[in-house]
């Protein structure tokens, strides 16, 4: 950080963790690795995790545990592809991800969930913010049938190609607490995207 202080408002999270403290696990992090860098937060479940690395919903609540036992905060991603969302079963999939990582979770204000509508990612196409606040309201929803004491305080965000252009918009939307942004972070807008939510 060259001699400059951090804003204790900013946290910066880690990609990944695996769901064990020890191991011959190549290539992964544990979550006493990532505290020792001094990082609060880590992203577990993210779509490319989930379909490019094959990680399945049993996994990820496992990490999802695991990482919160270790007192790390966890942002917990979900989200639908193309094939389930033309099939009209994106409430279906989006469910049984949440339900799966609730089931691990105790202390709800270490949690973030992140909704990643993932056929729209990188492809410029956001969907609109009516159907994002429709699923953001659904998830909601869920939360409450399940674990009502929470879901007022449950933080949901979303991520889904986000720009200076969409973000505004979606920002307004009654149930959007922020943004995951992936591309977007390493690009000038990011300053812009910031700003107006």
């Amino acid at each position: 950080m060259n001699g400059r202080k951090k804003n204790p408002k900013i946290a910066v999270p880690v990609q990944n963790c695996y769901k064990v403290t020890n191991g011959a696990f190549t290539g992964e992090i544990s979550p006493g690795k990532i505290k020792d860098c001094r990082a609060r937060w880590v992203v577990l479940g993210h779509s490319e995790r989930r379909h490019v690395f094959g990680e399945s919903d049993e996994q990820i609540g496992q990490k999802v545990a695991h990482a919160l036992a270790e007192l790390l905060g966890v942002i917990a991603c979900i989200g639908k592809k193309l094939d389930a969302r033309e099939a009209g079963i994106t409430k279906k999939v989006v469910f049984e991800q949440t339900k799966v990582i609730a089931d691990k979770v105790k202390d709800w204000s270490k949690v973030i969930l992140a909704y990643e509508p993932v056929w729209d990612i990188g492809t410029g196409k956001t969907a609109t913010p009516q159907k994002a606040q429709e699923v953001q309201k659904k998830l909601q929803g869920c939360l409450k049938s399940n674990i009502s004491d929470v879901v007022q305080s449950t933080r949901i965000t979303y991520g889904g190609s986000v720009t200076r252009v969409t973000c505004k918009e979606l920002a307004s939307q009654p149930d959007m607490d922020g943004f995951l942004l992936g591309g977007a972070s390493l690009k000038p807008e990011f300053v812009d995207i910031n700003a107006k939510q």
